[in-house]
């Protein structure tokens, strides 16, 4: 992609003047963004929701350039960019030959994780995701995506990549986004999220207990424009001797207080809540 090779400063212009767009002109996605904000924060004031609606766009436009940015960042450069401040926390389980699962979100830059996470860590890093409906787009993302090494896995093959890499003794750095909208609203996990119920997409724990994999939050911090730190948190040592449900309940707390504490750097303009609790729902 040709934009992707401009200058830096220029790129953050542009995001500068997209963000004019989406927010002041098309209002892209706009209602979904205040309704979500407005349940989410009940006690904020109408001012400060826009204020937060605001930062949330401007916020938007950097991801989005940073995608474009991401197409052709050095291995070198993209270190500088991102950075893991505890990554050692992790690597008694890579010398014990342990695969660990690492739950996170759509906050902040998710990006410039799946792009180094095979060199963020010693585990071999595999990216657990959707696939997009333009196959076309999803392919050349991919392909960008693992160019350092990082491996990107769907609903359709996952299982397989795991059983393939517990039965070679692989340790494997699973990186799991856990807060899309789930797709059977019958299968997820229903609990409070802030200040709503909310369904999530049970994969994590369901593996983590299946092959009793470590289980660690990370939580991304932007340090200053285009720069971010990411922090590793333990969830469980021993998920087989989790209760049901206990390892997505401790996901789902760490990431409202992330959210909570910073909460212009999530992606807001999903529609996250689109489903409601059946009866039948776990």
């Amino acid at each position: 992609m040709p934009i992707a090779y401009l200058p830096i400063q220029l790129l953050y212009g542009l995001a500068d003047f997209i963000y004019f767009v989406l927010y002041r002109v098309i209002g892209y996605r706009k209602k979904v963004v205040e309704a979500n904000l407005r349940k989410s924060f009940p006690s904020k004031s109408s001012e400060e929701i826009k204020l937060l609606t605001k930062k949330f766009y401007h916020h938007l436009a950097d991801v989005f350039m940073e995608a474009v940015l991401n197409l052709r960042l050095s291995e070198e450069k993209l270190f500088e960019r991102y950075k893991c401040r505890n990554a050692e926390m992790l690597k008694p389980y890579y010398d014990e030959g342990k695969s660990v699962i690492l739950m996170s979100s759509h906050y902040n830059n998710w990006e410039y994780m799946i792009t180094s996470l095979e060199h963020q860590l010693p585990f071999h890093g595999v990216g657990v995701g959707k696939e997009l409906s333009d196959k076309v787009l999803d392919k050349h993302l991919t392909k960008y995506r693992t160019r350092y090494g990082t491996e990107v896995v769907f609903a359709s093959n996952v299982r397989n990549v795991f059983d393939y890499y517990h039965k070679h003794s692989v340790p494997v750095a699973y990186m799991m986004l856990s807060d899309q909208s789930p797709n059977n609203i019958n299968k997820c996990w229903w609990t409070m999220f802030l200040n709503q119920e909310t369904g999530f997409i049970f994969g994590a724990e369901y593996f983590a207990k299946k092959y009793n994999c470590p289980v660690f939050y990370y939580d991304v911090e932007k340090v200053k424009r285009g720069y971010y730190e990411v922090t590793f948190y333990p969830i469980t040592e021993n998920p087989s001797n989790e209760s049901y449900g206990a390892i997505t309940e401790k996901y789902v707390k760490l990431l409202e207080q992330t959210i909570n504490e910073r909460p212009e750097f999530w992606l807001w303009s999903h529609k996250r809540w689109k489903h409601k609790k059946p009866n039948t729902a776990i």
